[in-house]
């Protein structure tokens, strides 16, 4: 309604926009009855499919060149690798990858040259479906391995790849996915918020052992699945590196990624909100190399209602996953709940946030990389932090001057500088890591000696084999032609 009088002026009355939902005739064909409303739009069973699958088509075909161009054909720079994590998500983007880019020819086309001709080959070379067991790290919840292979080996063109959430802390596995042996095993100490690092040995180390103590010795009901994400984000990036994938797809939903957005916000991580969407990732330990991995989300724009319908009228089996976002005061669980009532009573609401989240960007660009999450880091911020942080005049921090303030690392007892883990982390990081609890302090055998993930004490030794050949004297022109004087011809006059 406008602000005019509909009874003397006509032209005030507006009319409402109609919506689909108030008939049972799909809007798309404009003959069937309905069998289902996405977002007041009704569809018949008919239309569904092709419209889920061309809006999967139309957030991933722009990404599979390396150009971003489609115009002969798709040529990907590598293979592929898609996160299973036995969700709704993923069991609709496992059937959907395979319906749309390995489907094997049927009718008059599979007499026409048989599957194995070259029209019929896949759009990757290999296609490895990666799932990643936590079970280690939540006591109580049974292991899902061989169920997820029972659905995975329903497709004759994926190759499995079972991951355990504790292979993070696992020497083996870090070889296997082509990174160097560490020197030692890190540990830092979570009491003090420099987060000074001290080795440990790697002989005494156990992964499920280090797994349970790192998760353990998080401070908050927030920091723990905060940590999970990020170790089988890890996990899933170096081992489609390691099996040459060009492509890491996700079966993240509308509803999840909008989930994964406000968390992410709450607790610090504005900075790389694009990269929760879409992000090109290369390890760090690597930096000669130019070949990157696209992390790709295709169902961002599908709700998870429209994965469920998917899931039941394609008969697909879904697994389920555990729930890690546990405690009810958790942000995680928290941002869950609003987001999935908010589907329910105003799915477009929920589009919205996705996005709104999609057009930010930080005001500044950054080439440091956080050690833990291997996400962009935003310079200064540990700095900001300490100035606006507030903290009680009784704790031990505060006697000392603040982080910004000092010029060197932290001394340990015997004098010499101990590396600290503060500079090297990203603000949500180092917040999940240092985040006061309401529950108290956790327990000193752990807050003392907290295991670290295998990929950050490699980073610390790239960086310190980077400084050591920076810091070299560079020699002089006159000093170059003594060492060489032997090998070099008179000068003719």
């Amino acid at each position: 309604m406008s602000c005019g009088n509909p009874e003397s002026e006509q032209d005030a009355l507006m009319l409402r926009r109609a919506k689909f939902d108030k008939t049972r005739v799909c809007g798309k064909c404009r003959t069937s009855i309905g069998n289902v409303v996405i977002r007041h739009a009704v569809y018949c069973k008919e239309c569904f499919f092709p419209n889920v699958t061309a809006k999967f088509k139309r957030i991933l075909e722009p990404s599979i060149n390396a150009n971003g161009t489609r115009k002969k054909g798709f040529k990907p720079a590598g293979n592929l690798c898609i996160g299973f994590s036995g969700g709704l998500g993923s069991t609709m983007l496992l059937d959907l990858v395979s319906d749309c880019y390995y489907s094997t020819p049927k009718g008059e086309d599979a007499l026409r040259g048989g599957k194995d001709h070259p029209r019929n080959a896949g759009v990757w070379k290999k296609a490895t479906v990666c799932y990643v067991e936590i079970s280690n790290a939540l006591p109580g919840t049974r292991d899902r391995t061989e169920e997820v292979r029972a659905v995975v080996e329903q497709y004759e063109r994926f190759d499995f790849l079972p991951l355990r959430i504790e292979d993070a802390f696992d020497d083996a596995w870090w070889q296997k996915v082509g990174g160097q042996r560490p020197e030692s095993h890190l540990s830092v100490d979570l009491a003090n918020e420099d987060l000074v690092m001290s080795p440990q040995s790697t002989s005494s180390s156990n992964p499920v052992n280090a797994l349970l103590a790192y998760i353990s010795a998080l401070p908050t009901q927030t920091a723990v699945p905060t940590a999970i994400q990020n170790l089988i984000r890890l996990l899933l990036l170096h081992t489609a590196w390691s099996t040459e994938s060009s492509h890491l797809l996700l079966g993240t939903s509308l509803t999840s990624l909008s989930v994964s957005l406000i968390s992410s916000i709450s607790q610090g991580g504005g900075f790389v909100v694009r990269e929760e969407a879409q992000e090109e990732w290369q390890p760090t330990v690597d930096i000669t190399s130019k070949r990157t991995v696209r992390v790709n989300r295709p169902l961002r724009d599908i709700a998870m209602k429209e994965c469920a319908v998917w899931a039941w009228w394609r008969g697909l089996k879904v697994v389920g996953k555990e729930n890690y976002l546990s405690g009810k005061q958790g942000i995680g669980a928290l941002t869950k709940n609003f987001i999935v009532g908010l589907e329910r009573d105003y799915p477009s609401t929920v589009s919205t946030i996705a996005r709104t989240c999609g057009k930010l960007a930080p005001k500044d660009s950054s080439e440091a990389v956080c050690i833990l999450c291997e996400r962009p880091a935003q310079p200064g911020v540990q700095e900001w932090k300490a100035r606006i942080s507030i903290r009680s005049f009784a704790e031990p921090a505060l006697v000392s001057p603040p982080p910004h303030v000092r010029n060197n690392e932290p001394e340990g007892s015997d004098g010499e500088s101990q590396p600290s883990l503060t500079p090297r982390l990203c603000y949500a990081c180092h917040t999940t890591l240092t985040s006061r609890s309401s529950r108290g302090s956790t327990s000193s055998s752990h807050t003392n000696s907290t295991p670290l993930p295998v990929w950050v004490a490699s980073q610390l030794d790239g960086e310190a084999a980077q400084e050591e050949w920076t810091t070299r004297k560079k020699m002089g022109e006159t000093d170059m032609k003594q060492s060489i004087a032997e090998f070099l011809l008179p000068d003719e006059d």
